[in-house]
């Protein structure tokens, strides 16, 4: 039998380690990103808000000898087949875009937050019929139920509002049932029960103020998702109507001239990835600050 122990003893005493990136690079790099996104997502908002002080130029306004004008000094962000400004429809198609997911939001928030409220602390029928909604809601891709609803109740910016409106509460609802359904076994919860607290008094003392935390965060990650919806409905036909400017049918309108003039669709798409990206960054953000993690110790 051969003598393996010589073998055994040119083995290394240490464990071979891959060598990785310092933590603080990775922390730095970390809270870089997280302050490019937030720095962006401001500079979009602030662009939507002043938009009508900040647009260098009308929109709306048709300048057929300025036609398919690349970016230039003049206009940052070229021109389209009418001679309109891209840059100032960008401006105005953020105030349109943040103006009709801010409201989607708040509203789905709202309807579903109630909704969830309502299953998951009093259980029973009123659960197992709202559940079921939410399903059926669910079991639905958001983009096609809100093509089906626009396509039947028509499109102008109220019905937008309602389409996207509908396609949004369901997960709102989802989520706050689960919070709800944690909150309501807790002992506070128990004890304000012996105390003879109503239900209506548990429910604004002890379960709502409990669930801001998770609502701000799932807000924020769903204002991407409404955006998304948003221009989607609009690259389609179906939601903001000219000549009022969207992200998405500015996209729409420049897909034919992507060989001769790129800018007009690269340029707003562009725009509308940075403020989503930004959007779900500043949503991990406010979920790490609301819901921190123990670090693990070596």
């Amino acid at each position: 039998m051969p003598d393996v122990f010589p073998l055994i003893r040119e083995l290394p005493a240490e464990p071979i380690t891959v060598p990785s990136a310092p933590r603080r690079t990775r922390r730095i790099a970390a809270r870089a990103q997280k302050w490019l996104a937030i720095i962006a997502l401001l500079t979009v908002c602030v662009c939507a808000v002043l938009a009508p002080v900040l647009t260098p130029f009308d929109p709306v306004a048709i300048s057929l000898a300025d036609t398919f004008q690349p970016p230039s000094a003049t206009h940052w962000m070229g021109t389209d087949p009418l001679g309109r400004d891209i840059l100032s429809r960008v401006m105005a198609g953020a105030s349109v875009s943040l103006s009709v997911a801010l409201i989607v939001v708040s509203l789905a928030g709202v309807i579903g937050t109630t909704l969830g409220v309502v299953a998951g602390y009093l259980g029973g029928a009123a659960d197992a019929v709202i559940m079921r909604l939410t399903d059926m809601q669910l079991a639905f891709p958001a983009v096609i139920l809100a093509l089906v609803l626009a396509g039947v109740i028509g499109v102008d910016m109220t019905n937008l509002v309602i389409v996207l409106t509908l396609a949004n509460w369901a997960r709102f609802a989802r989520v706050t049932r689960g919070e709800v359904l944690s909150l309501k076994t807790r002992e506070f919860v128990l004890l304000a029960r012996l105390a003879g607290a109503g239900t209506g008094w548990i429910l604004r003392r002890h379960i709502v103020p409990n669930l801001f935390g998770t609502l701000i965060v799932l807000a924020t990650l769903d204002l991407g998702s409404v955006i998304v919806l948003e221009a989607t409905l609009s690259f389609l036909g179906l939601g903001v109507q000219p000549p009022l400017a969207s992200w998405g049918s500015m996209i729409a309108e420049g897909r034919s001239h992507l060989s001769n003039a790129w800018w007009i669709c690269v340029l707003p798409g562009l725009v509308l990835i940075i403020t989503v990206l930004a959007a779900n960054q500043l949503g991990d953000v406010l979920r790490e600050k609301l819901n921190p993690v123990i670090p693990e110790t070596w």
